[in-house]
């Protein structure tokens, strides 16, 4: 039995925050049709520049917000929510390139309501996954790299018994637990810390949850986890 497990250390600063999760078993993460996933991204991307009212990129309330964060633990010099790297590419005109069904998805769900969302593959995790303050020796190692950058102390990750699954909360994933076109089983996560957009939050998990249905196939549960659900079972 593998949990997903919230830890105290992160409530005690984020106490609003809500994680939406899907765990989807038995899916099917094959490339079928390519072209299906690129008029995904681009269409998301159109939809994208609708939250960049504001001249001032990091003034848009959906950036800020996460700025805002950001500041409240410690980070990597330059690190930023995974939404405000998707949506400077937007704004930038610079496209999201399709990598595989599952990738594409969650990146076109997080363009069209600028909310973080990301991905890893379930069989890949040793032990159970908390969402913690790094102790700041964990193992990490991530795409395009072959030496390990382990977080800072006290930096909020995702992590399991082998080490760091994404650094600085939301900014840059482990190679070892990206999901893949092999990957059957699969944890999706949405992250929102803006009360004010709760029913956004809820739209784009169940919306999620149906186009991985749809393209994907398996079984799919949606949970969310806050201050008072701290725990779910992922497999």
């Amino acid at each position: 039995m593998k949990k997903f497990i919230v830890e105290k250390a992160f409530w005690d600063v984020f106490p609003e925050a809500k994680i939406g999760v899907v765990i989807a078993k038995g899916i099917d993460n094959n490339v079928k049709e390519k072209d299906r996933y690129e008029s995904m991204l681009l269409n998301a991307e159109k939809t994208a520049k609708d939250h960049l009212t504001l001249p001032e990129f990091s003034q848009n309330p959906v950036i800020k917000v996460w700025r805002e964060a950001f500041k409240e633990f410690k980070t990597k010099k330059g690190a930023r929510s995974s939404i405000e790297a998707l949506l400077k590419r937007a704004s930038k005109g610079n496209h999201v390139g399709s990598i595989n069904p599952l990738v594409d998805i969650y990146n076109s769900i997080s363009l069209k309501y600028a909310l973080p969302c990301g991905g890893e593959d379930i069989d890949t995790f040793n032990g159970d996954v908390r969402l913690t303050k790094a102790i700041g020796d964990e193992e990490f190692i991530t795409y395009g790299s072959e030496k390990s950058e382990p977080p800072y102390e006290h930096e909020i990750i995702y992590k399991d018994d082998s080490g760091a699954i994404c650094r600085c909360w939301n900014w840059r994933e482990s190679v070892r637990t990206m999901l893949t076109e092999e990957t059957t089983n699969a944890f999706l996560c949405i992250e929102t810390i803006d009360n004010n957009r709760e029913d956004v939050f809820q739209t784009a998990i169940n919306e999620l949850k149906e186009m991985m249905k749809k393209y994907l196939g398996g079984d799919l549960e949606v949970q969310i986890l806050d201050i008072n659900k701290r725990e779910i079972i992922i497999l």
